[in-house]
């Protein structure tokens, strides 16, 4: 099936055309054929023709961070931390027995409702985790529930010890019968690699029993202060790092000089009160950034990538198009959906998070005619649709 839309006024392809006035596009199967000024649409197209009525449109948000799989909440301990108390990665084990008890059916419908309402904030592609089970039959179960609904998995057993069990004795099951049982339903495995959770030693081995049955590589690092995330990240050779509020010199250049992308979380710095992230730093140094949810019940209980790229501009003093960029194209790479010619990703499927032949078409469209209205406008609702594989998925 082929579609024209057009009535685009401006189309941010988040690529070497950039942004593009008074558009059209035309996909064809899930698959963009054609972009251009509407000028110059294929005069001979007989397919559906579409009309976004002058509103802009770009990709879809790249939510390449997510904690989907979970049941409960951690209201209380939310309001606990903005009266002062401090944040500790062990508030984890709250949400533990809630997802344990859960059942597969429920946590199903939970995942199904988080990533429609994804859907209703214009993200088109989700990563999610596993790691609130935190025992074998309880991640492989994450891991069932995620691969129905999201098509980047990370199998994070490490994400915390459970309480009253040892460290290593743990780690054992992680890199045993957990990952055994969790392998053929993931793409990637992660560390929380931080105080309170898994040490660099601990860490390193975790990453490397994924690698050996095949999984990439994504770790959690540097959140809590400076810390061995940053560089196991890139020494193991890690699509992602992801947080990095805590960075120094050396962990910039090394990220710099590598093919790992250092993801930012907004939402979750707000809500834990930690620094943010030194976007407009890395930026300048040539690292490639990403901009994801970080969606969990615990210190970022949100889905809106628009709440997220208006924090990036804001107040982490990134321009709309580098923010934008961080959001699509950043969040591709770090799930390797990136761009790398003629729209493929890597392995030759439809590129993600870019408007440009090949790519997938995942259209974000606004309620407004630029996209500045993202950060201009805080807080108000700006997605008009959303659209999947040239499929629409979400109207306002």
């Amino acid at each position: 099936m082929a579609t024209l839309f057009t009535g685009i006024s401006e189309l941010r392809t988040v690529s070497t055309l950039g942004t593009i006035k008074n558009a059209a596009l035309v996909a064809r199967d899930g698959v963009i054929e054609w972009v251009g000024p509407a000028s110059e649409a294929p005069a001979d197209f007989d397919g559906e023709t579409v009309d976004f009525g002058g509103r802009a449109v770009l990709p879809g948000w790249v939510d390449s961070h997510t904690h989907m799989v979970f049941d409960g909440n951690r209201a209380a301990e939310f309001e606990a931390r903005m009266a002062g108390q401090s944040y500790a990665a062990g508030g984890i084990a709250v949400t533990m027995e809630a997802t344990r008890s859960a059942g597969f059916e429920r946590l199903d419908a939970l995942v199904a409702e988080r990533v429609a309402a994804g859907h209703e904030g214009g993200t088109t592609t989700f990563e999610t985790k596993t790691g609130y089970g935190l025992d074998v039959e309880s991640e492989a179960e994450a891991a069932r529930v995620a691969s129905r609904h999201v098509g980047d998995v990370t199998f994070l057993g490490a994400h915390l010890v459970p309480p009253g069990e040892d460290a290593e004795r743990y780690l054992d099951d992680v890199v045993g019968p957990m990952l055994d049982a969790v392998k053929d339903h993931v793409q990637w495995i992660d560390v929380f690699c931080e105080r309170g959770a898994f040490d660099e030693a601990q860490s390193r081995r975790v990453l490397e029993a994924g690698k050996a049955v095949g999984l990439g590589v994504r770790v959690h690092g540097n959140q809590l202060g400076e810390g061995p995330g940053v560089a196991l990240a890139v020494e193991m050779g890690a699509a992602s790092v992801d947080h990095v509020n805590y960075l120094s010199d050396e962990d910039i250049a090394a990220l710099a000089g590598s093919e790992t992308v250092a993801t930012l979380l907004p939402a979750c710095d707000l809500s834990t009160r930690e620094p943010l992230a030194p976007a407009r730093q890395l930026v300048d140094a040539g690292v490639t950034i990403a901009i994801a949810s970080n969606l969990n019940p615990g210190t970022s209980f949100t889905s809106s990538m628009n709440y997220c790229v208006t924090t990036a501009v804001l107040q982490q003093y990134l321009a709309l198009d580098e923010a934008i960029a961080a959001a699509t194209a950043g969040g591709a790479k770090a799930l390797r959906r990136h761009n790398v010619g003629s729209g493929k990703d890597p392995q030759g499927r439809p590129a993600k998070g870019t408007l440009v032949p090949g790519a997938a078409a995942d259209l974000h469209v606004l309620d407004a005619d630029n996209a500045i209205n993202l950060a201009y406008r805080p807080g108000m609702p700006v997605t008009w649709q959303t659209w999947v594989a040239g499929e629409k998925v979400y109207s306002a």
